[in-house]
């Protein structure tokens, strides 16, 4: 069922003069980035649509995170007119691609308040995403933008178990010193730093239980390894792609889908 959308204060005029300001807006950033093509206002309009009928109860109006079911969320719904997004192919401070976007929203956000929206249609995905971006200016600057990132694959002793049982128990040292503070010994996300985590709004931002069936970042491993990997900017989560090779990066993650086995026994 959607939500309601809720009536704003702002006149009708008022109202109709900032959309036009914002259509226009987006129709010339676009053509100039992308070079789209004369369709441009219908795709917009009907990102609009699609955003006023699912996202703005909770996004705002404004793509501010102030929507009417916002107050008391944690974490916060994202404000898209920050820009910084959390789940992305792109390396760290990067704007994520426009898949990214549509995975997130078709999938939803594990844990969260962000729902599937797995009854959108790819067009009104693409079309929401394309509305999504006329919130924020900095989708115009060349230097926001990067391809996603090389991901390895998942390693083939990942389906041979006592292999994988021996490149958990590698991971398990690394998890202990690099994730435990934050995200607890047993992965609960109770560490001795949760309590004290902020996003960059100054809101808790508290680890996420990595034992639950499902995890934030999505439904399998490569989602896993793809957080490790990128981080989740706005947050306290960082990028391990410096940090740790991409060989002990997915011995990590098959100690936290031990954890999660553990957790569900």
């Amino acid at each position: 069922m959607n939500a309601p959308v809720p009536t704003g204060h702002r006149s009708g005029c008022g109202r109709t003069f900032r959309t036009g300001l914002a259509l226009a807006w987006m129709l010339c950033c676009f053509a100039s980035v992308r070079g789209d093509g004369p369709d441009d206002e219908s795709v917009y309009r009907e990102g609009r649509h699609v955003y006023e009928r699912n996202c703005l109860i909770c996004h705002g109006r404004w793509g501010d995170g102030r929507g009417e079911m916002a107050q008391g969320m944690i974490p916060k719904p994202r404000r898209f007119s920050a820009a910084r997004f959390k789940y992305r192919s792109t390396p760290s401070g990067f704007l994520p691609t426009d898949d990214d976007l549509v995975r997130t929203i078709r999938t939803g956000i594990a844990n969260t308040a962000m729902p599937a929206f797995g009854h959108l249609s790819d067009r009104e995905l693409r079309a929401v995403v394309f509305y999504v971006k006329s919130f924020s200016t900095r989708w115009r600057k060349p230097d926001a933008l990067a391809p996603p990132v090389t991901l390895e694959a998942i390693p083939a002793w990942w389906d041979r178990p006592s292999e994988r049982a021996a490149h958990a128990e590698a991971g398990a040292g690394m998890y202990r010193s690099l994730c435990a503070p934050c995200h607890g010994e047993s992965g609960r996300g109770d560490g001795p730093a949760a309590a004290e985590l902020v996003d960059e709004r100054d809101e808790p931002a508290p680890p996420s239980d990595l034992t639950r069936p499902l995890w934030s970042s999505g439904p399998g491993p490569i989602d896993l390894f793809r957080t490790l990997t990128t981080g989740l900017d706005g947050t306290p989560m960082p990028s391990f792609a410096e940090a740790i090779p991409p060989g002990q990066r997915w011995d990590l993650v098959a100690w936290l889908d031990t954890l999660r086995r553990r957790e569900a026994l």
